[in-house]
Protein backbone atom coordinates (compact mmCIF):
# COMPACT_ATOMS: atom_id res chain seq x y z
CA UNK A 1 0.00 0.00 0.00
CA UNK A 2 1.25 3.40 -1.19
CA UNK A 3 1.32 5.40 2.10
CA UNK A 4 2.59 9.49 2.28
CA UNK A 5 3.71 10.88 5.76
CA UNK A 6 4.37 14.91 6.26
CA UNK A 7 6.73 15.88 8.74
CA UNK A 8 8.23 19.02 9.88
CA UNK A 9 5.56 21.67 10.37
CA UNK A 10 5.77 23.81 13.22
CA UNK A 11 5.64 27.52 13.86
CA UNK A 12 8.38 30.06 12.24
CA UNK A 13 9.48 33.36 12.56
CA UNK A 14 8.29 35.70 9.59
CA UNK A 15 11.62 35.52 7.56
CA UNK A 16 12.53 32.23 8.89
CA UNK A 17 12.88 28.74 7.63
CA UNK A 18 11.09 25.30 7.81
CA UNK A 19 11.81 22.22 5.66
CA UNK A 20 9.18 19.67 5.45
CA UNK A 21 10.00 16.25 4.21
CA UNK A 22 7.17 13.44 2.95
CA UNK A 23 8.44 9.54 2.82
CA UNK A 24 6.93 7.85 0.91
CA UNK A 25 6.42 4.05 1.68
CA UNK A 26 5.28 0.52 -0.25
CA UNK A 27 6.92 1.76 -3.00
CA UNK A 28 9.70 3.67 -4.71
CA UNK A 29 9.26 7.64 -4.54
CA UNK A 30 10.44 7.74 -8.44
CA UNK A 31 7.86 5.90 -9.45
CA UNK A 32 5.78 8.52 -8.94
CA UNK A 33 5.19 12.69 -9.58
CA UNK A 34 5.14 14.52 -6.25
CA UNK A 35 3.24 17.44 -5.59
CA UNK A 36 2.94 19.94 -2.94
CA UNK A 37 -0.50 21.55 -1.38
CA UNK A 38 -1.37 24.09 1.08
CA UNK A 39 -4.70 25.43 2.65
CA UNK A 40 -4.47 28.24 4.42
CA UNK A 41 -7.46 29.07 6.89
CA UNK A 42 -10.30 30.44 4.87
CA UNK A 43 -9.19 29.76 1.73
CA UNK A 44 -9.24 27.27 -0.75
CA UNK A 45 -6.46 24.30 -0.87
CA UNK A 46 -3.76 25.82 -3.72
CA UNK A 47 -0.87 23.80 -5.47
CA UNK A 48 2.86 25.26 -3.85
CA UNK A 49 5.04 23.21 -6.77
CA UNK A 50 4.85 19.98 -8.24
CA UNK A 51 8.13 17.56 -9.34
CA UNK A 52 8.30 15.05 -11.87
CA UNK A 53 11.46 12.57 -11.72
CA UNK A 54 11.66 11.75 -15.57
CA UNK A 55 12.79 13.87 -17.37
CA UNK A 56 13.26 16.23 -13.79
CA UNK A 57 10.61 19.01 -13.91
CA UNK A 58 9.65 21.36 -11.21
CA UNK A 59 6.67 23.72 -11.44
CA UNK A 60 5.94 26.65 -8.47
CA UNK A 61 3.33 28.74 -8.09
CA UNK A 62 3.95 32.66 -8.44
CA UNK A 63 3.95 33.52 -4.91
CA UNK A 64 6.61 31.11 -3.93
CA UNK A 65 9.13 31.28 -6.53
CA UNK A 66 12.68 31.60 -5.09
CA UNK A 67 11.06 30.93 -1.62
CA UNK A 68 10.43 27.31 -1.75
CA UNK A 69 12.60 24.91 -2.96
CA UNK A 70 11.17 21.21 -3.77
CA UNK A 71 13.26 17.89 -4.09
CA UNK A 72 13.74 14.37 -3.74
CA UNK A 73 16.21 11.79 -2.22
CA UNK A 74 15.43 8.82 -4.16
CA UNK A 75 17.57 6.58 -1.91
CA UNK A 76 15.73 7.51 1.31
CA UNK A 77 12.21 7.93 -0.75
CA UNK A 78 11.95 11.33 0.62
CA UNK A 79 10.76 14.31 -0.67
CA UNK A 80 11.31 17.90 0.73
CA UNK A 81 10.08 20.85 0.56
CA UNK A 82 12.14 23.82 1.94
CA UNK A 83 10.72 26.86 2.97
CA UNK A 84 12.66 29.96 3.36
CA UNK A 85 11.91 34.31 3.38
CA UNK A 86 8.60 32.42 5.71
CA UNK A 87 5.56 35.11 5.06
CA UNK A 88 2.55 35.29 7.54
CA UNK A 89 0.61 34.30 4.61
CA UNK A 90 2.54 30.84 4.02
CA UNK A 91 0.58 29.66 7.26
CA UNK A 92 -1.68 26.77 6.71
CA UNK A 93 -1.99 22.88 6.23
CA UNK A 94 0.58 21.51 3.74
CA UNK A 95 0.21 17.88 2.02
CA UNK A 96 2.37 15.92 -0.05
CA UNK A 97 0.64 13.89 -2.62
CA UNK A 98 1.51 11.56 -4.92
CA UNK A 99 0.43 11.04 -9.18
CA UNK A 100 1.04 9.06 -11.86
CA UNK A 101 4.74 10.02 -12.53
CA UNK A 102 3.59 11.13 -16.09
CA UNK A 103 0.68 13.21 -15.13
CA UNK A 104 2.21 16.21 -13.20
CA UNK A 105 4.00 17.58 -16.48
CA UNK A 106 0.22 18.39 -17.71
CA UNK A 107 -0.66 19.96 -14.97
CA UNK A 108 -0.11 20.62 -11.24
CA UNK A 109 -3.75 20.06 -10.04
CA UNK A 110 -5.45 18.26 -6.91
CA UNK A 111 -7.66 16.19 -9.36
CA UNK A 112 -4.68 14.05 -10.43
CA UNK A 113 -3.15 12.92 -7.39
CA UNK A 114 -4.45 9.59 -5.61
CA UNK A 115 -2.80 9.50 -2.80
CA UNK A 116 -2.23 11.86 -0.52
CA UNK A 117 -0.62 12.34 3.42
CA UNK A 118 -2.07 13.71 6.51
CA UNK A 119 -0.51 17.29 6.09
CA UNK A 120 1.47 19.37 8.84
CA UNK A 121 0.34 22.30 9.56
CA UNK A 122 2.62 25.28 9.51
CA UNK A 123 1.91 28.55 11.51
CA UNK A 124 4.28 31.69 10.60
CA UNK A 125 4.12 34.09 14.01
CA UNK A 126 6.75 36.04 16.00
Amino acid sequence: QLRLVESGGGFGPPGGSLTLSCVVSGFSLDLFGIGWFRQAPGKKREAVGCLGHRPMYTYYTDSVKGRFTMSADNAKDTAYLEITSLKAEDTGTYYCAAAPSESVYMSCDASQFHTWGQGTQVTVSS
